[in-house]
């Protein structure tokens, strides 16, 4: 059965609790005024204070106001950029697998975990989230508006390149790429309640199955994808700093690389035997053509192998600062912004047009100029001229509540 179906050394020194940004996502970075004053990473185990930004320290309660802002963690910036470069990579891929082999087994195999990588940060990063105000806020104004804002410009966009005039303005269908912050909207909401349940990771993983046995779930929310990608979710939520050093061990790093080869070698054998569909977790099994004890058993293996083939991928993520390290901060940019060449370039054709991109060479300078294109549009100058769109303050629209008001007047007191 043909690919069918596509979407569009040791180091001792224990990793620091990483910066919470208030809303939890990571990608946009703080206004670079909040940025400013940084102090040494805590030990593990402490309980590190956050200053003037106001963003939460681990523990989910008020930040001091007297102390100044935590320094951004190397480590997680560099793991959003390599693992959103790879997204980036794998969409350049898709249009070459129907005549490539390798390329369909390295599409399936970065698709394993590119994407449980990036949404087990995210929930990382939200481990301190709760329905405190100023929280909320930056969840509808980083999440919620970006997600209108690029809904409505997918959609223009595609009635354009696409010829397709009609194509509807829908926000309850979540068009290419905005589905993973209608996922992150839900997640974060639910952050709550997964700090309260006895099993969590058990249970999101049972709503995952279910999830994947429920046709009539339907396209609304991309609900599929929220709740088959959930338990990565959950399971950074429960993430310790601790778990992220052990996985950069020496001796992880070694076996991370028989672990990746076997699985571009299955990747090369399943690839003309499986759609790659499992992958994107938007169908029930029953629409993917299977019988419905099949999406129980692919849940459950595509869990082991994403989370097997995401610590190899964190074993080999550098925690010194990189030239790239600053574009961390800007992945949310880069995901969004990067759907519309990826899709202009199978609307217009080019991978019809230019047979020779089909060729090894032509794979090699597709994945160049994808990490290229994700890379720049990544960078501050790119932030800076949409951060309208993707961090708007609003501060229009929203009260102005009794602890943001002394939070700023303890600020600015001698």
């Amino acid at each position: 059965m043909t690919n069918s179906v596509h979407p569009h050394g040791r180091h001792r020194a224990p990793l620091p609790p990483a910066q919470v940004p208030a809303d939890g996502v990571p990608g946009p970075r703080a206004p670079q005024s909040t940025m400013a004053a940084t102090v040494p990473h805590a030990p593990v185990g402490t309980t590190a204070r956050t200053g003037s930004t106001g963003h939460p320290a681990p523990t989910g309660r008020p930040a001091s106001t007297s102390q100044p802002a935590k320094q951004r963690d190397a480590f997680f910036d560099n793991a959003k950029y390599l693992a959103i470069v790879l997204v980036a990579m794998a969409h350049a891929w898709e249009p070459l697998t129907d005549h490539s082999r390798v390329a369909e087994a390295l599409y399936m195999t970065v698709y394993t975990f590119h994407m449980p990588a990036f949404i087990l940060i995210s929930g990382y990063f939200s481990r301190s989230f709760d329905m405190r105000s100023d929280r909320l806020k930056r969840l509808v104004t980083g999440v919620a508006v970006p997600y209108v804002i690029f809904e409505v410009a997918y959609t223009f966009f595609k009635r354009y390149a696409d010829d397709d005039p009609t194509q509807p303005i829908s926000l309850l269908d979540p068009w290419y790429l905005t589905w993973f912050l209608v996922a992150l909207f839900v997640w974060r909401l639910t952050t709550p309640l997964w700090k309260l349940v006895r099993w969590p990771i058990p249970l999101a993983l049972a709503i995952a199955v279910l999830a994947t046995i429920s046709p009539d779930i339907g396209d609304d929310l991309d609900l599929q994808r929220v709740l088959q990608f959930l338990p990565f979710f959950v399971l950074g939520l429960f993430m310790k700093p601790e778990y992220f050093q052990l996985v950069r061990r020496r001796e992880v790093r070694l076996l991370s690389i028989p672990i990746c080869a076997s699985a571009l070698l299955l990747a090369y054998w399943a690839g003309p035997r499986m759609t790659s569909a499992w992958f994107y977790r938007r169908d029930s099994a029953q629409e993917l053509g299977a019988p419905w004890w099949a999406g129980v058993v692919m849940t459950l293996a595509l869990f082991g192998c994403s989370a097997i083939m995401t610590a190899c991928f964190f074993a080999w993520v550098p925690r010194r600062k990189m030239w790239f390290t600053v574009l961390g901060a800007g992945t949310l940019y880069g995901y969004l912004l990067h759907g519309f060449l990826a899709k202009g370039s199978r609307f217009w054709g080019w991978f019809d047009d230019y047979a020779w991109l089909h060729k090894p060479a032509g794979e090699v300078f597709v994945s160049l100029v994808a990490a290229s294109v994700i890379t720049l549009l990544c960078t501050p100058p790119v932030q800076r001229m949409f951060r309208f769109a993707m961090e708007p303050k609003m501060e229009w629209a929203f009260k102005r509540d009794a602890a943001a008001v002394a939070r700023e007047r303890a600020k600015t007191s001698p």
